[in-house]
């Protein structure tokens, strides 16, 4: 098991340096650079080449590559060209944002899901588990912003209950965060939270049919024992994996829906950059997601190491 837990990881760091090298590219091939966004349209060549030799765009792109590698690896993400601030502090500002939104969403979204699937894999082919098959699939069916714009909709514009900008402060009390960051919680739930519950409910009821379930069954233990005590462990490897990927997948989705609320997180701090040909800006924050969404495949594979008798101890 160990041997394939680190060949998972070195995987993922080759993913990694692999990302590394796509995101430098990327951001070497965008039209201008932050020189020419400095100086705008009245500049001079002479002013120009001035700026671009000052900060360091003239250097060869391998060698202004391994530099920002290097820097990354010890933790220094660069000063940002336009603002001259260290970019770790811009990102720090912003982090909890993304990070709060992201973090409550998963809280409600796991548990909810492993609920529902479990309340659904227990009434298999009834009124409750038609209902909640056609929901969820309703909703995986639909795009985030979607969601999102129809929650904003009736919920901030007709209703009045909930605000649809996510802008929170220190001073505001709890139900004014409440009200600030209910919509966008709300929607990165339900962006994940129909695929957990459904891969719940199908790993649940395809245990039913092993024979030691059967043999359960037929002592007469409760439904709801079978389920919680004997299905579901043995069904969590698949669901584990899901629950993983989904919360892997969270970020492009949050990318979106700090989009569609004015969240002040990453998502703006990244657009900032890319308007103002912020490199440096650009770099760290794509490589952040870029990390994020590496680390949470790999830990679904090594859940599902971890999950699987046959994996744990292989032959």
């Amino acid at each position: 098991m160990f041997r394939i837990i680190l060949t998972r990881l070195a995987q993922g760091l080759l993913t990694l340096l692999l990302a590394s090298i796509i995101i430098f590219g990327a951001t070497e091939i965008l039209p201008g650079d932050v020189a020419e966004a400095i100086l705008g349209q009245s500049r001079t060549e002479e002013a120009l080449a001035s700026l671009r030799e000052e900060m360091g765009l003239n250097r060869p792109a391998i060698v202004r590559y391994f530099d920002w590698l290097g820097g990354m690896v010890q933790g220094d993400l660069g000063t940002s060209l336009a603002t001259k601030r260290p970019v770790a502090d811009m990102i720090e500002s912003r982090m909890w944002n993304t990070l709060r939104l992201a973090l409550l969403a998963a809280a409600i979204s796991v548990p909810l899901s492993l609920a529902l699937g479990l309340w659904s894999a227990m009434r298999a082919g009834g009124k409750v588990d038609k209902t909640l098959a056609m929901t969820t699939l309703a909703l995986i069916a639909v795009p985030e912003f979607f969601i999102g714009l129809i929650l904003m909709k009736v919920f901030a514009v007709e209703l009045k209950w909930l605000s649809a900008s996510a802008n929170t402060r220190p001073y505001f009390d709890f139900w004014q965060n409440f009200r600030a960051l209910a919509l966008p919680v709300a929607t990165l739930s339900f962006a994940v939270l129909a695929h957990m519950m459904r891969m719940t409910r199908s790993s649940v009821i395809n245990i039913f049919t092993s024979p030691y379930l059967e043999m359960a069954a037929l002592k007469g233990l409760p439904k709801r024992r079978l389920v919680i005590r004997h299905a579901l462990p043995n069904a969590l490897s698949p669901i584990l994996t899901v629950i993983a990927l989904n919360l892997s997948y969270m970020v492009s989705g949050v990318i979106i829906v700090e989009t569609v609320f004015g969240v002040p997180g990453l998502t703006r701090l990244l657009v900032d950059g890319v308007s103002l040909r912020d490199i440096p800006l650009i770099q760290a924050c794509a490589m952040i997601f870029g990390a994020v969404y590496i680390l949470l495949n790999l830990l679904a594979d090594v859940l599902s190491i971890m999950a699987n008798p046959r994996l744990r101890y292989p032959k």
